[in-house]
């Protein structure tokens, strides 16, 4: 997963990341944004639109947001997965 959205995007959503995304990764669950790790490119356009500094490289994610890695991969391994964002 080259990209992983953490927790400061909870409750956001602020979907600047979404309109500079090259392959429409990004996707909107019911508390945050989640990039699809088997779409995303590595790009890193998303990185630095975002307002809340919740974007990082997997390689990136500061400890303590470690679980969202896992969150962001198993988010798409769900009964019901986050879908196209709405504008």
């Amino acid at each position: 997963m080259p990209y992983v959205i953490t927790e400061a995007c909870i409750n956001v959503k602020d979907k600047s990341c979404v309109d500079v995304c090259p392959v429409d990764c990004i996707y909107e669950g019911p508390d945050q944004l989640y990039i699809h790790p088997d779409e995303c490119i590595d790009c890193g356009a998303c990185e630095p639109e975002c307002p809340v500094t919740a974007i990082f490289p997997e390689e990136d994610v500061p400890q303590q947001q470690a679980p969202f890695i896992a969150k962001n991969r198993d988010a798409f391994k769900s009964a019901t997965p986050p879908g196209r964002p709405t504008r």
